[in-house]
């Protein structure tokens, strides 16, 4: 799926566009017993209640694809004989009325889910009635290319509010307010099947980790059969790892502001694009940058080596999980410098009388705790 497409769905979860056939909840204690269920229409509900149930589906498809957002690939061998595809297609074609496998699915989220607090499972069905678009992309309202159904679901902590004074409007007074069970934004998620082009694809879905240290495998392992990327913080960790250990010597800051600005280019040349699909990089893309700024050809293939030892021979890395393309900053054990990506050349270092330094180039504008300064002659 790609940005259009995730936009394109996020906007069916308001209040006046959805078809949201059934919204379901299973209330579970941080022990794994059940406390409560429902199973409703959406529309059953007062609508300041259904605008906070669709705003928690939304928070699933929110994010960077890469990051919060992780794609899952089915096989053709899981999509005909897969059990947990099986289940979430007889979910998604029984409108969530199928008890039994409803049931199952929530035992398996039960099994795999490991929560400090109580959490609240829920589920949606929604039928898109997709318009139709002509060639110019201008959407036709009266003619639609198919029904588009899906599910969705969310793994939200029940979190236990404090004790507090609260005004009440009817005494003009303040009075305590006891705690509280309150829905939280959703730490985990997934969509089945995944939108692409405008068309239903079997072959995948969409999960959601509000934490991009944790990309909740054993979730998406009990639910759905499948594996998901490393985490964006893990793989962001690793990346660099390889850079650190493959060039050794030649890590300088100028190796690293050139693979920056290959990745934040290339990031530019897509930024309005939203139907392209989500940038990834391979181990050439990243080796082309490091023979531009002048890596030796031993130190070149030592990365290649040792990248294929972490990620895999074919491996693709998302864009967004490469050495934070939207900021550059330099650091040492008593300083941290913050500087403007695209601005990353004001700054070099150099080897003054034995001793090393980060310099910075300072034409105008220059303030020390808030107070201009000048920098004498």
């Amino acid at each position: 799926m790609n940005k259009r497409d995730i936009a394109e769905i996020r906007k069916r979860l308001n209040y006046q566009k959805n078809s949201i056939t059934c919204l379901r909840g299973y209330y579970v204690s941080k022990e794994g017993q059940v406390i409560a269920e429902f199973n409703h229409s959406l529309h059953a509900f007062p609508r300041e209640e259904m605008e906070k149930y669709l705003a928690l589906f939304k928070r699933t498809l929110s994010g960077e694809i890469g990051q919060t957002l992780l794609p899952i690939d089915f096989t053709p061998e899981q999509v005909m004989d897969g059990v947990e595809h099986a289940l979430l297609t007889e979910m998604k074609n029984s409108e969530l009325q199928n008890e039994h496998s409803v049931q199952l699915f929530y035992e398996k989220v039960i099994s795999s889910v490991q929560m400090e607090e109580n959490y609240l499972i829920l589920l949606l069905h929604d039928g898109y009635d997709v318009p139709f678009r002509n060639q110019n992309g201008e959407k036709d309202e009266e003619r639609s290319s198919e029904v588009f159904n899906y599910i969705m679901c969310c793994v939200c902590p029940v979190k236990l509010t404090k004790p507090a004074l609260t005004y009440v409007h009817t005494d003009g007074e303040f009075h305590s307010k006891e705690s509280e069970w309150v829905v939280s934004a959703p730490e985990m998620g997934f969509m089945f099947p995944a939108f692409e082009s405008r068309s239903c694809n079997i072959y995948g879905a969409l999960c959601y980790t509000r934490d991009v240290g944790d990309n909740h495998e054993d979730f998406a392992a009990a639910v759905m059969g499948a594996t998901v990327c490393a985490p964006a913080k893990e793989q962001k960790q690793n990346f660099t790892q390889v850079l650190e250990e493959a060039l050794e010597g030649e890590c300088s800051m100028d190796v690293i502001q050139s693979v920056q600005d290959t990745v934040r280019a290339r990031m530019e040349e897509v930024k309005n694009d939203k139907e392209a699909p989500p940038l990834t990089f391979t181990k050439e893309d990243v080796s082309d940058a490091l023979r531009q700024v002048g890596v030796s050809e031993e130190k070149v293939t030592a990365f290649h080596d040792k990248y294929e030892e972490t990620f895999g021979e074919q491996a693709h890395i998302s864009a967004v999980n490469m050495l934070s393309p939207r900021e550059f900053q330099v650091r040492t054990p008593d300083v941290v410098i913050k500087v403007n990506p695209e601005r990353s050349e004001l700054v070099t270092t150099r080897v003054i009388d034995g001793f090393n330094y980060i310099l910075i180039r300072a034409d105008e504008g220059v303030e020390v705790n808030g107070v201009s300064v000048k920098i004498a002659p």
